[in-house]
């Protein structure tokens, strides 16, 4: 097998800006490592500035060794269980002090929106270094799932004050019958547009997001790339997956359980798959002289979020066939992906891509979508949208699968045809042409 050939750029250094990376896991620390480690592979310096919660000095000087950098931190609050950075004044101010080597950089790479990512937007103006953020999620949906009813409107205010403090704010997002159906999420959207007005270039995860953006007042070049995985894991061996007729359809979960990747939800459409097959009197099995229905699937849990609260005592009630492993490592979770039958990411309106997704592509598994704007991401033929978002006509969509198995194997055959898609050095070869092009622009 030839290794495709990538196009040799002088070698550059790279600042990455983020509020979503140390003592976090999930979508955008994932990217942010494979792109870290793929350009580092390729002769580029790369560091990485994060908030993060307080660490001792030698935690900290071994994350220096690897160029991750603890910026200035919130010490006695943050949202949930992710640390908040400064204000990006004081941001700066550190940076200016501790990392005067920022000036001889090529290009500022920022992710999210709050304050470590403004400080990246306003020191890269200063400096006169081209800036390219990468807007990945919605925001709109994030405040109005996380924040109580009665506060919504105060809080997004609030926000889109603060933000535009340090980064003007020249387009007013109007509430609408579209997205910004609130006045809260029109702040956030208004958030979202001017954040990403005020970088050079804009990449989005995914072309529907990209429309929206471009819908509330992005004028800046804005270009869709999708995320990619390890080159890898597109390399190791996977077989076909194959459901039998009566055998358990594995489910695997992989991704945080919270309110808006609808962990409930899914956990409430298995409840009604039970009913039901307990009622259909699907396949006994035999124990000790006496028989039972044999179960028509099997869950694994892979992740935290807070609705792990809710959903081991829903799971418990409910007699689910559920196992919740918690947080652990991906090369964990790629084994047991490779072992399963169907993975599942049902958010609805809120995912602008989803990692999930590809990495169970990469795997050879078929996915379980509720939106449709996710079919974008997986290819055709290798995954299940359901009819709606909710409970009953996800359990449908299950039901529809354990009835008939041989379309496990079809999907599965489909997503192997494409793995080879998803290597991160095809993404990364984009990105190095696009710094490239803005650097010498």
């Amino acid at each position: 097998m030839f290794a495709v050939p990538t196009i040799l750029y002088t070698t550059m250094k790279i600042a990455i800006f983020t509020d979503c990376y140390l003592d976090l896991t999930g979508g955008i620390v994932t990217v942010i490592n494979s792109e870290k480690q793929e350009l580092e592979r390729r002769g580029h310096t790369v560091y990485i500035f994060s908030s993060a919660y307080p660490r001792s000095n030698k935690a900290r000087q071994e994350l220096a060794r690897e160029h991750i950098f603890p910026v200035p931190t919130c010490k006695l609050w943050g949202r949930g269980a992710a640390p908040i950075a400064r204000r990006s004044a004081v941001i700066e101010k550190w940076l200016a002090k501790h990392h005067p080597e920022l000036r001889q950089f090529d290009v500022f790479y920022v992710h999210y929106e709050a304050g470590c990512s403004i400080a990246g937007l306003r020191l890269g103006r200063k400096l006169h270094i081209p800036t390219v953020q990468v807007m990945h999620g919605r925001e709109d949906m994030g405040e109005a799932l996380i924040i109580p009813p009665g506060f919504r409107t105060f809080v997004a205010t609030m926000l889109d004050w603060f933000h535009s403090w340090y980064l003007p704010h020249p387009v007013k997002v109007a509430k609408d019958n579209y997205l910004a159906t609130t006045v809260a999420k029109a702040k956030m959207w208004s958030i979202m547009v001017n954040h990403a007005n005020s970088a050079d270039y804009v990449i989005t995860p995914s072309d529907f997001f990209r429309e929206m953006l471009i819908h509330y007042g992005v004028t800046r070049p804005i270009e869709p790339l999708h995320h990619g995985i390890a080159d890898r894991y597109t390399m190791l061996a996977v077989t076909k997956k194959s459901l039998m007729p009566g055998e358990p359809l594995q489910i695997i979960w992989h991704s945080r359980l919270s309110p808006e990747k609808r962990i409930m939800p899914f956990l409430e459409a298995l409840s009604i798959l039970q009913s039901e097959s307990d009622s259909r009197h699907f396949p006994t099995i035999i124990m000790k002289n006496r028989t039972k229905l044999a179960p028509v699937y099997h869950l694994d849990v892979y992740g935290d979020g807070p609705e792990i609260i809710n959903a081991r005592p829903y799971a418990k009630v409910h007699h689910l066939n559920v196992t919740f492993h918690g947080a652990k490592k991906f090369e964990h979770i790629w084994e047991q992906l490779r072992q399963a039958h169907l993975d599942v990411l049902v958010s609805y309106n809120y995912d602008t891509f989803g990692m999930s997704l590809i990495e169970a592509e990469a795997a050879g598994v078929p996915t379980l979508i509720a939106d449709p704007d996710l079919e974008e991401i997986v290819p055709s033929g290798g995954f299940v949208l359901t009819k709606l978002p909710s409970p009953v006509a996800i359990a449908e969509s299950l039901s529809n699968l354990i009835a008939h198995p041989e379309r496990i194997a079809d999907m599965s055959e489909t997503m192997l045809a494409h793995r080879h898609e998803l290597k991160i050095s095809t993404k990364i070869n984009h990105l190095e042409r696009l710094f490239n092009d803005i650097i010498d622009s």
